[in-house]
């Protein structure tokens, strides 16, 4: 039987590490890049373009100004942009159909940091189950290993980013797969807590940063497992399903 190595990565520039390797990469970014792309291309959204900084983001809008604008910079949306960082925002009715380019303090930068890795998808509670399911079968099948790259915040370890990639392991383990030591410690602390996701990541640094800024629901939204049974795919310069 195939074995599968998964590991876990704790911030947007260890990214680098895991093309290098050549694994498989599952990116997450709770609070709130990637559950923001997942909640948009479940509502219809034709593709997420996601770029590191304002400058680019606003350079492609220009050159393309049908696409949408959006993303955060220190949890608010900048000026002149169509949408913030809320997953929230991208209701069908606004994003159906359309390209959004995307620019967020730390997601955005993680997956641009993964570029050069083969297999690069998009995960969150809110499509947990999918995105462990396909990225088992991915591997399996490429005979690859697996990462799970954790964006943090500010280029430091987030607890919520942690807690999401220990819902993923706890998915993976019911297969043959060995666990590093980081994957065991985020599966460990993940089997902690889950039974109140909620309160616990509510204890994290960036939810109360969050919460400060009027954004409790997003916070209570991204805690929401299997929402979406989708799975997202970054291949080019954007994020699609496939």
């Amino acid at each position: 039987m195939i074995s599968v190595n998964v590991t876990t990565e704790f911030t947007a520039r260890d990214a680098f590490r895991a093309v290098k390797r050549g694994d498989l990469i599952i990116v997450i970014d709770v609070l709130r890049c990637t559950s923001t792309i997942v909640t948009a291309l479940a509502n219809g959204a034709k593709e997420i373009i996601p770029v590191k900084n304002l400058k680019e983001a606003r350079r492609k809008h220009s050159e393309n100004p049908n696409y949408l604008l959006a993303g955060e910079r220190g949890g608010l949306k900048p000026s002149g942009f169509d949408l913030g960082n809320s997953p929230l925002e991208y209701t069908r009715e606004k994003i159906f159909g359309r390209t959004i380019v995307l620019t967020t303090t730390s997601g955005t930068r993680t997956l641009e940091n993964s570029k050069g890795a083969e297999w690069i998808l998009v995960g969150s509670f809110l499509n947990l189950n999918a995105v462990t399911e396909r990225a088992l079968s991915i591997a399996i099948d490429e005979g690859i290993d697996i990462c799970i790259v954790q964006s943090g915040t500010d280029g430091r370890f987030s607890l919520e980013d942690f807690i999401c990639a220990g819902a993923i392991i706890n998915g993976l383990i019911r297969s043959n797969v060995n666990l590093s030591d980081s994957a065991r410690a985020s599966y460990l602390g993940f089997k902690h807590v889950e039974n109140d996701l909620f309160a616990n990541i509510m204890k994290s640094e960036h939810s109360k940063r969050l919460v400060k800024l009027g954004f409790i629901k997003d916070i209570e939204f991204s805690c929401r497992v299997n929402l979406f049974p989708i799975v997202p795919f970054y291949k080019g310069e954007s994020i699609t399903l496939k």
